[in-house]
């Protein structure tokens, strides 16, 4: 496969006419914390949805668990040594909910807080700013066993669970995200059942959403009640859907998806509504009986940022009757009342998940988040690529992936240059990492793991990244 960019020399970027970012840009890289804690039960941690859908036959790829991960939980002073090394002014970070508060409910686990604690106080004498999230796809085992998502009480006791977060670290912490990626946790986790809990429910998905956000409202106002200088946000993982032509079936189909995969999410968080067309088409999954009078006043709260995370574009185009829709990566079931809509492949390169790589992409998504709907300032908090590593010699020579981050960022650039505010990018990700249902089989870090030895390489696109941190700009092209 050839590289969508040729890059600069590693650790070289060209002095004589930089593409220079705004100053105070706030670069970064994130991870998540089943993704990269392990420690799965010690602590006083109790499982998680993902304990529970890794443990189960047929999950993930070759049963991989996070129970051990990249043992952060035990290594953290190391990483955040490399963190400083790269020269990272933020690090985003998740809390794992049941590490913090055991089951979901009850009074704070000191031992669990204080990882956290250490953690933050190790980021900000190091110089790098702590950028939390609250919720990264790990429920409490409890609260699904109670109904999960779905049920409108879970949204209360994530409330509770920002409130005690807001008492525990708000003194040391400025930014604040509620949700990572609501899209995930709604529709793979109870649409497709690819994701944790794995359950297979349209009209249940809808309902995760819809109480996904309204948790994301109730935590921003008891967030805001108690930390009144905070900037409090959300994230959510946003695609630009093009027809395959310009067939009205097609673009009816790209309608359709941008409904669900964007509209779904923007609409009521930051307009205070959901899109007619979108209640229409979902009219034969659910009548929306599960919305109630003021949750949208609620789920709109207003917020200080939005986080976007960007990785690849949606090609779409109309069913064809009678035949079944390429499965693609994007199972068709993640698509409640739009099933049928074909996803396509255009013949670009793409990475090891076989994601299409769309540097423009970025630009169209951000002046649309910015021209459509908000003003408020605007991160990439997730962005990046797996390709297959190999360690030769001692080093990783990620060319495909520093090539896919040069891209990127000169499309985030760009964004600014057309108006755009936005005001940071995070890396995803920093380390090598539990990928979800693909286990250890998928690298997106810019710190190579040895999952044996538990060894970190700095990648090529790890050097280059931090040249580009201290120069605050890229080589103009």
């Amino acid at each position: 496969m050839s590289n969508p960019a040729t890059p600069p020399a590693v650790g070289v970027l060209d002095e004589r006419a930089p593409l220079t970012f705004p100053p105070g840009f706030l670069w970064g890289a994130a991870t998540a914390a089943y993704q990269i804690e392990g420690a799965a039960a010690e602590g006083g941690r109790t499982p998680s949805i993902w304990d529970t859908f890794s443990h189960t036959e047929g999950r993930t790829v070759a049963g991989h668990t996070g129970d051990v991960a990249c043992d952060h939980y035990h290594r953290v002073g190391d990483d955040v040594r490399l963190m400083a090394e790269l020269g990272l002014k933020s690090y985003r970070f998740s809390v794992s909910w049941p590490r913090v508060q055991p089951g979901g409910s009850g009074p704070v686990n000191a031992e669990g807080l204080d990882f956290y604690q250490r953690l933050v106080d190790d980021l900000l004498a190091n110089g790098i700013e702590p950028w939390l999230t609250l919720y990264h796809w790990d429920l409490p085992q409890e609260l699904e066993d109670a109904g999960g998502w779905p049920a409108r009480d879970t949204a209360a006791r994530f409330a509770e669970y920002a409130q005690l977060m807001a008492n525990a670290l708000g003194d040391r912490v400025k930014y604040w995200t509620t949700l990572n990626e609501p899209w995930c946790s709604a529709f793979l986790g109870y649409g497709s059942g690819v994701h944790a809990p794995g359950r297979t429910d349209g009209a249940a998905s809808v309902q995760a959403g819809h109480h996904l956000m309204l948790g994301h409202g109730l935590a921003v106002q008891a967030l805001r009640a108690t930390l009144p200088q905070a900037q409090l946000g959300v994230t959510v993982n946003l695609y630009p859907v093009t027809p395959a032509s310009d067939a009205p079936g097609d673009v009816d189909a790209a309608r359709r998806i941008d409904g669900l995969a964007n509209r779904f999410f923007l609409d009521p968080m930051l307009r205070g509504q959901y899109p007619d067309d979108l209640v229409a088409d979902l009219a034969k999954v659910t009548d929306f009986g599960h919305v109630r009078d003021g949750d949208l006043a609620v789920i709109s709260t207003p917020m200080d940022l939005v986080g976007v995370n960007y990785y690849s574009r949606h090609v779409v185009a109309a069913p064809v009757p009678g035949e079944q829709p390429e499965r693609y990566w994007r199972a068709p079931t993640n698509w409640p009342g739009s099933e049928d809509v074909r996803f396509v492949t255009r013949g670009v390169p793409v990475t090891d998940m076989d994601w299409e790589i769309d540097a423009p992409g970025l630009v169209e998504t951000l002046r649309r988040v910015h021209e459509e709907y908000t003003d408020l300032p605007l991160y990439v908090t997730e962005n990046g690529s797996a390709f297959v590593d190999a360690v030769i010699d001692g080093q990783v020579d990620d060319v495909e992936r520093l090539a896919y981050f040069d891209a990127h960022l000169r499309a985030a650039h760009e964004a600014i240059s057309a108006g755009v505010p936005l005001q940071g990018y995070f890396a995803w990700s920093l380390l090598d990492n539990f990928e979800w249902a693909w286990g250890y089989t998928k690298r997106f870090g810019m710190i190579y793991v040895d999952y044996d030895s538990q060894t970190r390489i700095p990648k090529s696109s790890a050097r280059w990244y931090a040249e580009v941190i201290r120069r605050n700009g890229l080589a103009a092209q």
